[in-house]
């Protein structure tokens, strides 16, 4: 008689370490330091010495590996320096300067790329955190100057004016993409020009210029509508830190814990699953698009109510593009997104130490940037340079096939 197969062995679940392994926050971990690893071989071929022992390599090969190591090592230090702890000041207070410098930095970043963040989770691609920077700016700075009110009320009227107009400019593409099915990423690049070119505008008018001058620049926003700094004299960092702590927070429970937060994640996934089971989509992507743009909003505001304190033509910079990179980082989670926003302050504080102590182009540091939203669009790349597991592979592996009898059970049936 036959003996009856083995039974099929059931698949074990990966362990703690393979699960690490394969996660995003690791991903995301390595895409920096692969960064930081191009931005060593580029800082090396910009460097004079570098470039002139490179000529006599196989002669005395010792003398370019140790002009790569000064020239790599001098950078990165520098930028350490400049964007953590500086240990050559004098004083403590000028030591840990460079600390809150990458702290101001990452301020406008934290909060217009959390907007950027809720949008990705509802399945929206928002480009227009530029424009929604610049509308905040606009009504914040212009509460901020042409009235006089209580301090504590000035500074919230302002701030909360900055926050209506970043969503007001974000409601608008979300009502026509939940109303006529209008492409989200057309219509806040067009949005983005429109801000740009409102700004340029009003800053040439009697209301928003400076008096007794002709420069493209608005009164300075009065004292008690400026966010009140948070350790005195020397130092930029003002409470709208606080601000962007808090708002990283709301959006984690916004997003993880509430309601609105679930049917956003649920449209997010699969539009069509979510109208099935009853959720009305176009309020979500309205929904999801104005509370992007209140926080790019409040970026706008952190801006010309904290650091800068004049309404510019130059007020957003290039914010509203690196929130994109900074969401992207931090995959769309609120506590990723504030660690990518102080890593990016961090980048840009140190960047402009680095470039007048090493004379190292700063463009360095934004080539940096693109690496990272590069490596985090590949996954499979960073996994294949550290060899790491792919869980999705592992998940998808067809079940083991029963077992085949063995030359003993042959033989006895």
């Amino acid at each position: 008689m036959s003996t009856p197969l083995a039974e099929p062995t059931s698949e074990r679940s990966p362990g703690l370490l393979q699960r690490l392994a394969g996660g995003s926050l690791l991903i995301s971990l390595l895409s920096v330091v692969l960064a930081m690893l191009l931005g060593a071989v580029l800082i090396a071929f910009a460097d004079e010495t570098v470039r002139e022992t490179a000529s006599y390599l196989f002669a005395r090969p010792t003398d370019f590996l140790g002009a790569v190591w000064t020239a790599v090592s001098e950078a990165y230090t520098a930028l350490f320096k400049g964007a953590v702890f500086n240990p050559d000041a004098n004083g403590l207070s000028r030591q840990i300067r460079p600390l809150t410098e990458s702290l101001v930095f990452s301020v406008p970043l934290i909060l217009a790329g959390l907007g950027v963040a809720v949008a990705f989770r509802a399945g929206l691609f928002n480009i227009g955190a530029q424009g929604q920077i610049i509308l905040g700016a606009i009504i914040g700075g212009y509460l901020g100057f042409a009235f006089d009110l209580p301090p504590v009320v000035h500074l919230l009227v302002a701030a909360l004016g900055g926050a209506l107009g970043g969503a007001l400019w974000g409601f608008v593409p979300g009502l026509l993409k939940s109303r006529t099915g209008a492409n989200e990423v057309i219509v806040t690049i067009m949005l983005n020009y429109t801000a740009v070119y409102l700004l340029s505008f009003l800053l040439t008018q009697s209301a928003f210029q400076n008096p007794g001058s002709n420069q493209p620049k608005s009164p300075r926003v009065g004292d008690d509508a400026l966010f009140p700094g948070l350790l005195g004299e020397g130092f930029r960092l003002n409470a709208a830190f606080l601000l962007a702590i808090a708002a990283t927070v709301l959006v984690w429970w916004l997003l993880e814990r509430s309601t609105l937060g679930f049917r956003m994640r649920a449209v997010g996934v699969n539009p069509a699953a979510a109208r099935t089971a009853g959720m009305n989509v176009g309020a979500v992507t309205v929904a999801a698009m104005t509370v992007a743009g209140l926080l790019a909003g409040l970026a706008g505001t952190s801006q010309v109510q904290g650091t800068e304190q004049y309404l510019t033509a130059g007020i957003a910079g290039s914010l509203g593009f690196d929130a994109i990179t900074v969401a992207l980082l931090g995959r769309s989670r609120a506590g990723g997104v504030f660690l990518a926003g102080l890593l990016f302050g961090a980048l840009k504080a140190g960047g402009f130490v680095m470039q007048s102590a090493t004379q190292t182009p700063i463009d360095i540091i934004l080539v940096l940037q693109s690496v990272i939203v590069l490596l985090i669009a590949a996954p499979a790349l960073v996994r294949t340079v550290f060899r790491l597991p792919d869980p999705d592979r592992r998940r998808s592996a067809p079940p083991a096939l029963t077992s085949t009898p063995t030359a003993t059970q042959e033989a006895s049936a």
